[in-house]
């Protein structure tokens, strides 16, 4: 009786034990909405301008008000801990049935197996869009999928940025930093012969606080808004004369492995605390909803607030928090990623 009885006891424990265990990666599930029965993959893991903000963030609004099921993903310590910018990045099985990757990465370099798995969603022609330094994403990676590498191969120039998304990192041949960031913010404004793109649809002032990009897309890309570098970091600053409008946010289409061409939005901007801007929040659900091919559900006055307390920090190569799982978000309520110091 007693064996049993600490059989039990043992099982009992072993059991709340496995129920406690915390998620690497966190999901929302909408109820209702254009976007219901639809999977959105994120995955966030860049060095310096808070995709671990920006990126769960963005899916709560487009899970909640949508009705999407949207997965986050991040870069994380082997305990566990969100890790901005690192290359162990949990949770990318869930790739095989998304509908959708949203991409927010700064020079990683997974394994081959994590590789396989990502190249395998582009092998489909899936839809894509990536933000900021989603541009050079990779770097460092060895062997077969080294042509992903933000210099790619002779065979595959600009690797995954150039030949995805329509731009890499090449100071050299004009992309690189325009104007000095954390000096001065950015302004995006919309194309005028744009305007009646769908996904600058109700999309007007635009303010993002990271500094801008100097950018020259693929030549198939439709350039949707240009940047102009402010003098100052604040809101209506006026704009720095000798610096010219570049492009800030475009779309354009990749052709797959399989025939299939898969639709892509970029922009060079997106830190976390450029989404506080409404402008900017649009733009980028709009464009979610664009690379679907769900133009219908795009409405100029649609509700793209944020859900939940959201306390973006300002971009830096420090970490602004060190102890915090993807567990610590989950649900509707929880703060992103921990509230403000008082």
């Amino acid at each position: 009786m007693r064996k049993r009885y600490l059989l039990l006891m043992t099982t009992g424990l072993l059991m709340m034990q496995l129920t406690t265990v915390a998620e690497e990666w966190v999901v929302y599930e909408g109820d209702s909405g254009p976007g219901k029965g639809q999977h959105i993959l994120f995955i966030a893991s860049d060095h310096e301008y808070r995709g671990e903000e920006t990126c769960p963030a963005i899916a709560r609004i487009l899970a909640k008000r949508y009705g999407f099921k949207c997965t986050v993903l991040f870069g994380q310590t082997s305990e566990g801990y969100i890790k901005p910018g690192s290359s162990t990045i949990p949770g990318i099985d869930a790739i095989d049935d998304a509908d959708m990757l949203f991409l927010f990465l700064r020079f990683v370099k997974p394994n081959d197996q994590w590789m396989e798995k990502f190249e395998s969603y582009f092998d489909r022609g899936g839809p894509v869009l990536g933000l900021r330094t989603t541009t050079h994403a990779f770097n460092g990676i060895k062997g077969k999928y080294a042509k992903y590498n933000y210099k790619g191969t002779k065979d595959y120039v600009g690797g995954f940025g150039r030949q995805i998304l329509g731009e890499t990192w090449n100071p050299s041949l004009g992309a690189g930093h325009y104007g000095s960031n954390h000096r001065y913010a950015t302004a995006m404004h919309v194309v005028p012969q744009q305007a009646n793109h769908p996904v600058m649809r109700g999309v007007k002032d635009m303010h993002a606080m990271a500094g801008a990009y100097s950018a020259v897309p693929m030549p198939n890309s439709v350039i949707l808004a240009n940047n102009r570098v402010l003098s100052s970091m604040k809101v209506g600053a006026e704009p720095l004369p000798n610096k010219k409008p570049q492009p800030a946010a475009w779309v354009r289409t990749y052709k797959s492995t399989s025939g299939e061409e898969g639709r892509v939005f970029c922009s060079t901007q997106g830190a976390s605390e450029d989404i506080l801007s409404e402008g900017v929040r649009r733009m980028i659900v709009n464009a979610t909803l664009w690379c679907m091919g769900m133009e219908d559900a795009i409405k100029a006055d649609a509700n793209v607030s944020l859900v939940g307390p959201y306390h973006p920090t300002t971009f830096s190569f420090k970490p602004s928090i060190t102890d915090a799982k993807p567990d610590d978000i989950k649900g509707w309520d929880t703060p992103i990623l921990k509230p403000k110091k008082q």
